[in-house]
């Protein structure tokens, strides 16, 4: 775990006009060595987005940047720490700050990409992926299962499909 008390561990991607933004829980020790998010090999999501078409080519970590010319953006519920989840501190995750940061930004829609993190954003428990009744100001909530390779025993494209085609829509 690495505690930042100065300055973000990843940027936020955030403007307006997105239609989707991507919410982790904290940059893995790889993606804050690195500096870009999802950055360790065995992390499936860029292959994901590249697949399910969310993206017109597979990117490579370090290109996260210019994904806001695609109407994608990104950011973290901890943004001063890093690691696995289990190493965070219990107070690591600004909920507050995400919801004002989404509320400001207001992206269409909002993809936690991870259970975990989206049960500690809403306060509850999330039973399935996919579309969540809740929204944050105008924004639509998703759950998608994580790309971590930690995660790979709950890995489905699925839920990522479905997430694609209905960004497509709107």
């Amino acid at each position: 775990m690495t505690p930042r008390s100065d300055s973000h561990v990843l940027p936020d991607m955030l403007q307006g006009g997105l239609a989707l933004v991507f919410c982790g829980t904290a940059a893995g020790t790889r993606s804050a060595r690195e500096g870009a998010y999802y950055a360790h090999p065995g992390n499936l999501f860029w292959r994901a987005l590249a697949e399910v078409a969310l993206t017109p080519r597979l990117y490579a970590p370090h290109e996260f940047a210019q994904l806001p010319t695609l109407g994608i953006g990104f950011t973290d519920l901890a943004k001063f720490h890093s690691g696995n989840d289990s190493e965070l501190p219990r107070d690591a995750f600004d909920v507050p700050a995400l919801v004002a940061k989404i509320e400001r930004s207001a992206p269409r829609w909002l993809a936690f990409t991870s259970k975990h993190g989206a049960k500690a954003a809403l306060g509850r428990a999330i039973s399935g992926y996919g579309v969540q009744p809740e929204r944050i100001g105008t924004t639509r909530v998703f759950v998608l299962p994580s790309p971590s390779g930690q995660a790979r025993g709950h890995w489905s494209i699925g839920p990522w499909l479905d997430l694609a085609d209905l960004v497509r829509v709107d």
